[in-house]
């Protein structure tokens, strides 16, 4: 007898031993920031790291490396981008499997699914999705309600995939007219204009249940060079970045966004070492978390960029900086190997430097927090996606028809059109386009127009008396130029699709419309301006252009 009730005690203290000592599950009843502290106290080294890691995948399929991510080593966030996005229903499965291997980890910890679908030049997701008219057709039609359901019908669909977080809204104002990387993905030059218009599309994307990026904070739109390729410099003074590129920052702030990316940008006047702000802990900590409160994650832009790399001298060492300034998160765009320099350096950085542990596990509770006050609101993406009803979601059939009226009000009659263009046979309409979306919906629209690329424009313009051109890029401005030259009799209709930039050329065209976009619906709507079925109310959302 006496034997029994010792073995019956030894066996309750191994229950209670283990009990004691059973990890937190990110599924336990507990106040979010105390749960995530628990969480992150019980984690090793490799599952800190790992959590702030966000890394994409090539091709459509993800990999067996990033499912070895997930599962050895905790991994917090993946990133879809454009070329996973072609089949949208194997995405979602993709995206599903991810999760699955995720919740069954040591912890339970749901995946940040991230992507760019800001709407109209920059739409990773393909697929389905629905090919929208984007920022710069917003800043035109200057309406937050266009700008609230642009980002709740976007979010929509990227919920029915499973994608919770959207690097969106882009909030980098037009100031360069040579920008070679925002043009177009800009709400325009007026900071208080981008600070309306993004507050309510990230609001849009809230009621949607995603959660916004504000990006690419201080601001990319004053520089002509492209941080992918090269680190810009932006030599802006303080006082006009405060006035002018932190306005919409601080807007989206204060209405409660949850994530901003930085830019790998130098802003000399912030920077003086020379650093990109992505690195710069004064930038982050003290201007973005101090001056303008913010309390959300912090992302880097891909980290794989020339503007990060070259600066850091390689990715282990710009993982680092990037922590060591305040990222919460550090984006890549490719999965790396286990055991590459970029993991055994930082790694190694956490073993034996405690402020460089520190600043991991801040980062890693700060983004676990973040995941449980999310996926236990009422109003998030499900963890996983209903793959049976994604074709009855994507694309989402009251978005399209909101798209074909926010087109329509972003239509902007730059100069002239006091005339409709007639369909008739007695007008020889001649289309030229290399885009087929606008040959397509003009020759829907003008039944009687004769179409043509612009490699073939001046043989066919002899033939018509009107003539509708899309001008889009350099190459269609020069083409343009030439058949000005040689035809300046003749009428001529220009579409300025993309960005109306070109329109400074002083072009002798009477009749000029702006769409802003090569969306479907920018397309059908303009064609439908020409003919005089509505009067366009846009506005140019850039003061040099008329």
């Amino acid at each position: 007898m006496n034997k029994f009730i010792l073995e019956l005690s030894l066996i309750c203290i191994c229950l209670f031993s283990v009990s004691a000592y059973a990890l937190p599950n990110f599924n336990d009843n507990e106040d979010a920031e105390v749960l995530a502290k628990k969480i992150t106290d019980a984690m090793t080294d490799e599952e800190l790291l790992s959590q702030i890691f966000m890394f994409g995948w090539k091709k459509e399929e993800p990999n067996q490396l990033l499912f070895d991510w997930i599962e050895k080593r905790g991994l917090g966030n993946i990133k879809i981008f454009g070329w996973n996005t072609k089949d949208s229903i194997r995405l979602a499965k993709a995206i599903n499997l991810l999760q699955e291997k995720s919740i069954n980890g040591r912890f339970g910890i749901p995946l940040l699914v991230a992507t760019d679908q800001e709407g109209g030049l920059v739409r990773h997701v393909k697929g389905l999705a629905t090919h929208t008219t984007g920022n710069l057709a917003l800043g035109a039609s200057s309406l937050p309600f266009d700008a609230y359901w642009s980002g709740y019908y976007i979010s929509m669909e990227l919920k029915a995939l499973g994608i919770n977080l959207n690097f969106a809204p882009a909030v980098d104002l037009y100031t360069n007219y040579d920008s070679s990387v925002i043009g177009i993905r800009s709400f325009g030059e007026s900071s208080e204009a981008t600070a309306r218009l993004a507050v309510a599309f990230m609001k849009g994307a809230k009621d949607a249940g995603l959660l916004s990026t504000a990006k690419h904070f201080p601001g990319h739109g004053d520089t002509e060079h492209d941080s992918h390729g090269r680190l810009p410099v932006i030599d802006a003074d303080k006082t006009i970045l405060l006035n002018r590129e932190f306005v919409p920052f601080q807007a989206l702030i204060e209405g409660g966004i949850p994530a901003i990316m930085t830019a790998h940008i130098n802003y000399s006047s912030l920077s003086e070492n020379g650093e990109p702000a992505t690195f710069s802990r004064y930038i982050l900590k003290n201007i973005l978390r101090e001056k303008l409160g913010f309390k959300g994650i912090i992302i880097t832009d891909d980290i794989m960029m020339a503007g990060a790399i070259n600066y850091a001298k390689g990715l282990a060492f710009a993982v680092q900086k990037a922590i060591e300034a305040g990222n919460n998160i550090v984006e890549s765009s490719r999965t790396p190997f286990l055991n590459e320099e970029v993991w055994l350096h930082n790694i190694t950085l956490m073993k034996n430097d405690e402020t460089f542990y520190l600043a991991v596990k801040d980062s890693a509770t700060r983004l676990i927090t973040l995941k449980l006050k999310y996926f236990k609101s009422k109003n998030h993406v499900p963890i996983f996606a209903d793959i049976e009803n994604i074709p009855k979601n994507v694309p989402n059939k009251d978005g399209q028809k909101f798209f074909v009226g926010m087109a329509a009000r972003s239509v902007t009659v730059v100069r002239g059109m006091k005339e409709p263009c007639p369909d008739s046979n007695k007008e020889k309409i001649l289309i030229a386009s290399n885009t087929q979306s606008c040959l397509k919906y003009g020759k829907v629209r003008f039944k009687h127009a004769r179409t043509c690329n612009l490699a073939d424009a001046l043989s066919n313009v002899q033939y018509a008396n009107t003539i509708i051109f899309c001008l889009e890029d350099n190459y269609s401005l020069t083409v343009l130029q030439s058949l000005l030259a040689t035809y300046p009799n003749k009428r001529f209709i220009v579409i300025s699709a993309m960005s109306p930039v070109f329109l400074k050329k002083n072009l002798a065209v009477n009749d000029v419309i702006a769409i802003y976009s090569d969306s479907p619906f920018s397309f059908m709507t303009a064609f439908s301006c020409i003919a005089g079925d509505f009067v366009a109310k846009g506005k140019m959302p850039l003061h040099d252009i008329k």
